[in-house]
């Protein structure tokens, strides 16, 4: 008969191998990191406990399943709230130094980049849901199905549609990292120089500045359109705190990004997403609650 102390310890021990890509598959689906980790520490009481009643054979497969399904209802409840939410609301990233050991930290770069998860949110829970689960997981629509509880045809209508809508998104298709990184150092030189006409070189004509406060801090409240209103708005900002801040390159999702720190605690977090040799997001997170969560 098997011991239930040692059957216990021996899933925790592939509950823990499992859970970095349990987190992405959350967070995927979510957008929110602390959310993400959330659901999967839940889900390990609900794995002793179906294991209890049966022995779960597919550890993988279940563990996806039902990460996938609490995040999607997580992820339908936090809409309402987010509709609510004061000012535009953007993504928690996962942040690391650039000189961190990769063994040492969650990397997304292969699963969902910043830019990616920003455009994630302009699809429904469902298409969300279905499309992260097949085109990013490699999941079967019938295992999508339960997940979304539609049939699955319904769920390959979904995926197909979010496809489509992801498609027509130039945001979606991001460039190399050393392109990203050759825009971003323009872009900072410019911004900190307060050169205006250099910094709209750097800026897709159709570039769009979305500022996430949480309605604690100073942030733009609606996002800003054109590059020469965005290049305005940076200048302003870069002349109201120049000599306040601490810069630093860190990393975002696995992409370049760069860090703003007072006093040592982490204020603002700049993301560009680069499409044709030019910014055509800049994303500035500043909740502080968001920034705590990705500074740890």
């Amino acid at each position: 008969m098997c011991d239930p102390v040692a059957r216990v310890q021996a899933l925790a021990g592939e509950y823990d191998a499992l859970r970095p890509r349990m987190v992405r598959v959350a967070y995927a689906i979510l957008g929110s990191r602390a959310e993400a980790e959330d659901v999967v520490a839940d889900c390990w009481t609900r794995l002793v406990d179906a294991d209890a009643r049966e022995p779960v054979r597919d550890l993988t497969g279940w563990l996806t399943v039902t990460v996938a399904r609490a995040a999607t209802d997580v992820l339908r409840s936090a809409r309402v709230r987010r509709e609510s939410y004061v000012g535009p609301w953007l993504p928690e990233p996962f942040v690391a130094a650039v000189q961190a050991d990769p063994a040492d930290r969650v990397t997304l770069d292969e699963t969902v980049s910043y830019a990616l998860a920003v455009v994630l949110e302009s699809l429904s829970p469902a298409e969300r849901t279905a499309w992260v689960l097949h085109d990013v997981f490699g999941m079967g629509f019938p295992e999508v199905a339960d997940v979304v509880g539609r049939t699955p045809a319904a769920v390959r209508q979904l995926a197909s549609r979010a496809r489509t809508h992801l498609a027509a998104q130039p945001a979606r298709f991001e460039v190399d990292r050393t392109t990203h990184e050759e825009v971003l150092g323009r872009f900072l030189a410019a911004a900190a120089g307060g050169d205006l006409a250099a910094l709209l070189e750097t800026l897709d004509p159709d570039v769009v500045l979305t500022s996430d406060g949480g309605g604690v801090v100073s942030s733009a409240r609606r996002p800003v359109h054109g590059a020469d209103r965005v290049a305005r708005f940076l200048v302003g900002l870069v002349a109201k705190y120049a000599g306040d801040v601490e810069v630093e390159l860190v990393e975002a999702n696995g992409a370049p990004a760069v860090a703003l720190r007072e006093d040592g605690v982490l204020t603002s977090l700049l993301v560009l997403t680069v499409v044709g040799g030019r910014a055509a997001r800049v994303d500035l997170l500043r909740a502080p609650v968001k920034l705590a969560l990705a500074d740890r």
